[in-house]
């Protein structure tokens, strides 16, 4: 049996340190595709429709909702992480409404009627697109910046990136 604290045990511990980030980076990003995707009708479905069809801008931001939401999940939390996930969430929950038919959200038809939420609510929803990708980034940054290297397993990540 290796000690505590032997280089083959190290490797050991991180690679199973590193194994459930992976892949729940991937369940999240798929959890994240469907939550953001199916109700806005960007994966196409027998359940939504919409009456606007998706712009071309709408793509991207979705994608990089998703893998932005992945890359979240898959960095290591920080050690005894006081960090709220409210960013993440946010960013989550405007990309819903950026990406939406704007006049299949009953909120939007209720406040502004069908001519408001073409009107005014569709050209906002860009700027709520570029909001909630920054908020993404933003806690991406930081999960980044304050993750668990307190094994050495960043040192290593660079060494092997150099």
């Amino acid at each position: 049996m290796p000690a505590a604290d032997s280089p083959q045990n190290t490797v050991t511990e991180r690679k199973f340190r590193t194994r459930p980030h992976w892949l729940r980076a991937a369940v999240a990003g798929a959890v994240t595709a469907l939550i953001v995707g199916v109700p806005t009708d960007i994966v196409d479905t027998a359940l939504f429709s919409r009456e606007v069809p998706v712009r071309w801008w709408e793509y991207p931001v979705f994608g990089a909702t998703v893998l932005l939401t992945a890359a979240w999940f898959g960095i290591q939390a920080p050690p005894r992480s006081e960090e709220r996930p409210t960013k993440t969430y946010a960013g989550v929950a405007l990309a819903v409404f950026a990406v939406g038919c704007p006049v299949c959200n009953k909120l939007v038809v209720a406040a502004l009627g069908v001519s408001g939420a073409l009107g005014i609510w569709a050209p906002i929803q860009p700027i709520l697109a570029v909001v909630s990708l920054a908020l993404l980034t933003m806690a991406v940054t930081y999960r980044w910046r304050r993750r668990d290297c307190s094994d050495d397993t960043c040192t290593t990540d660079l060494a092997a990136v150099r």
